[in-house]
């Protein structure tokens, strides 16, 4: 007789606990409540699911069959160079360089890709094929023209004259979409940058060629057998990241300014409880704004909000999820309902009618939880579709791009009479100032007719402004929910360093009401506040999604140009950070933050530590090459204050660490620091 052998009972799947799981009291209320109803969610997954301990180092590799081959650090770490080997010979260092590169080329893809839909966006505006988008920010298109050698005047009869709008529109579209696959030259952006960080990069040559071929070549270089020096690995790292933030990402940012309207601050709300119970909610999320653009503009007809009215509802409120919800957020006023994290949660409240999607960070549990609810889950990008049979796909095509978006619309107004009667939004939201940029700075600091960036410095030369922090990414579920990003800036505050912010991190900051002037008065130090109160500014700056962080760049830039605190990027008291990063976008904007001279701090794990001299290369020898460097903490307090240690490094090294007596200037001396 056969042996009988026993299944062994499954184990009950571990529940999050939500004050461990965030520090946000509506996402703390929400993971209850989906407990309450049976429904799965990131945290509890997070809870239940540990992650690799080989690869978490960076030493696993998986880009052959003959693996995947793990070379586990031996008990007690090691000092320099090892026997540790994958069958074809690949050392750590190889391994986890080609990881990191592949990681910068996925990163640097995404947001690349994004920006190449916005020029082809662009491309049909300039050529009258869509009669939806059209040129809004004309000041803006000339500002821009220029750098991609498109000539805004003409000379006719020996006297200049202005060129026309439509031409120049066109040849922007032309040189801006030929910036991702040009046969030769350098990418134009690139001279953007301060004049010696450029020569910088030429003398290393990692100016990009053209955006899409540096990624290709990352994908080639770390294939079986081909580049096995991690030093020339991290070069093709560099420029293919430089691609994404000078290159791609930038140019996201310009075409959707002239397009869409360039962001000046304004005011809105954050958090779950935007979201109104009587209204129509629809939550955008992911990451391109073409198609949320005409949502917005959609939502705000008579005839889509009659037929609302028609359907029981007072109204459309549009919220938004992840930097979707920051483009909108910008330029509408449109509030976000949540950062990376919170993306199930709005539709645990029961009241999400829909949620349209469009390209990254978009969880594919979302249409389980939908599955829980009456919530419509709309797909709209043809790279973008889900699997399951709850899901529509209803593929977005700018040129019918209002009727597309009022169809979406439709869906949920329809849906929304088939709510359920358990309808729990939170209460939580919060205050915030949003909308920033390069120009809107300049125009606090100095008004209409005498914006310059040379207030900024001042204040930071005379001490009250200890430096500047350009603090961004997403959310982790293997850290509390927003704990190390909310932390991190009230440190950096409280010792008087303005704060620069986008993408989910700054989705928190105003969840968590950093972004009002009053905040300065609360958390800052005598020095930012009294700047603040000033000027009228939070301390805390949204300068938009994550592809704006090239607003970050130029704006270092015009910092640079205002004098007095250097002559390059790396020369600034300046930091950038990541607390709670999770995207390999995060990768590919950290590398071109190091290689444009940027101090980088990570929180969490950086999957390089399996390699320590590979690791040591990324955290110190880079800055002898390019000014900036990587560094890592797990504690957000040691993360802070590594980050103004650096920035007090600076402030040494231009001479300006020294306490300076505040002198009251009278008309004349004002008149005489004019001339």
């Amino acid at each position: 007789m056969a042996e009988i052998t026993k299944k062994k009972p499954a184990k009950t799947p571990k529940l999050a606990d939500p004050q461990m799981a965030s520090i946000d009291v509506a996402s703390q209320q929400m993971i209850a409540r989906s407990h309450e109803l049976g429904v799965e969610t990131v945290f509890d997954r997070a809870v239940n699911m540990k992650p690799c301990n080989i690869g978490i180092q960076g030493i696993c590799c998986k880009n052959c069959a003959m693996g995947p081959c793990r070379l586990p650090l031996p008990k007690g770490g090691i000092e320099g160079e090892d026997e540790r080997k994958g069958l074809c010979g690949a050392t750590p260092n190889t391994i986890a360089a080609r990881n990191f590169a592949r990681m910068v080329a996925a990163g640097a893809a995404a947001h690349s890709d994004h920006g190449r839909s916005v020029a082809e966006v662009f491309m049909s505006a300039a050529r009258k094929e869509t009669d939806d988008y059209k040129i809004k920010d004309v000041a803006r298109l000339l500002e821009v023209a220029p750098h991609l050698g498109v000539a805004t005047k003409v000379e006719v009869d020996g006297e200049e004259k202005d060129r026309d709008i439509d031409e120049i529109a066109l040849e922007v579209a032309e040189a801006a979409i030929n910036e991702w696959g040009k046969p030769e030259g350098e990418l134009l952006y690139a001279k953007r940058a301060p004049a010696p960080l450029y020569e910088k990069w030429k003398k290393n040559g990692v100016i990009p060629r053209n955006i899409d071929r540096e990624v290709v070549e990352i994908m080639h270089r770390t294939h079986m057998g081909v580049d096995q020096d991690y030093k020339n690995l991290v070069k093709q790292c560099t420029r293919a990241s430089l691609a994404d933030g000078w290159g791609g990402s930038m140019l996201a940012t310009d075409l959707q300014d002239i397009m869409f309207g360039t962001p000046y601050p304004l005011q809105s709300e954050a958090n779950i409880g935007i979201m109104k119970e009587d209204h129509v909610n629809v939550i955008v999320h992911g990451h391109e704004p073409v198609l949320s653009e005409m949502i917005v503009a959609a939502s705000q007809t008579k005839e889509m909000l009659d037929y609302a009215k028609s359907k029981g509802a007072n109204g459309i409120q549009l919220g938004g999820i992840c930097c979707t919800a920051n483009e909108i957020l910008q330029r509408h006023g449109v509030p976000p309902a949540g950062n990376f994290l919170q993306q199930e949660l709005v539709i645990v409240t029961g009241a999400c009618d829909a949620m349209v999607v469009d390209v990254q960070c978009v969880f594919q549990n979302l249409a389980n939880v939908a599955k829980c609810f009456h919530t419509k889950l709309i797909t709209t990008h043809p790279i973008a579709k889900m699997e399951q049979d709850n899901v529509i796909h209803i593929e977005f095509d700018e040129h019918h791009a209002l009727e597309d978006a009022k169809r979406i619309l439709k869906l949920a107004i329809d849906n929304f009479e088939k709510r359920g009667t358990e309808v729990m939004i939170p209460k939580q939201k919060a205050t915030q100032i949003a909308g920033f940029g390069v120009e809107s700075i300049e125009y606090h600091l100095g008004g209409t007719f005498r914006g310059t960036y040379y207030t900024l410095n001042d204040n930071i030369i005379n001490g009250r402004i200890r430096g500047i922090a350009g603090v961004v990414g997403c959310n982790n579920a293997r850290s509390q929910h927003n704990n190390e990003c909310i932390t991190i800036i009230k440190e950096l505050i409280k010792n008087d360093v303005i704060v620069l912010t986008t993408g989910c991190n700054a989705i928190a900051c105003a969840t968590h009401g950093l972004l009002t002037p009053e905040t300065a008065a609360v958390y800052c130090g005598p020095g930012l506040a009294e700047v603040c109160e000033t000027v009228g500014i939070p301390p805390v700056l949204h300068l938009g999604s994550c592809v704006d962080n090239s607003r970050i760049l130029l704006a270092a830039t015009e910092v640079v140009k205002a004098g007095g605190l250097g002559n390059d990027i790396c020369d600034l008291p300046a930091a950038g950070s990541a607390p709670e990063w999770m995207s390999e976008k995060a990768i590919s904007i950290g590398q071109y933050f190091v290689s444009s001279g940027v101090y980088t701090v990570f929180g969490g794990v950086l999957q390089v530590n399996g390699a320590p001299v590979f690791q040591d290369y990324l955290f110190n020898e880079l800055e002898k090459v390019y000014g900036g460097k990587w560094d890592m903490y797990t504690n957000p307090m040691d993360h802070a204050h590594a980050m103004i240690a650096h920035i007090d490094k600076k402030r040494k090294e231009l001479g300006i660490d020294k306490a300076r007596e505040r002198v009251l200037m009278d008309m004349a001396d004002r008149q005489a620091l004019e001339a």
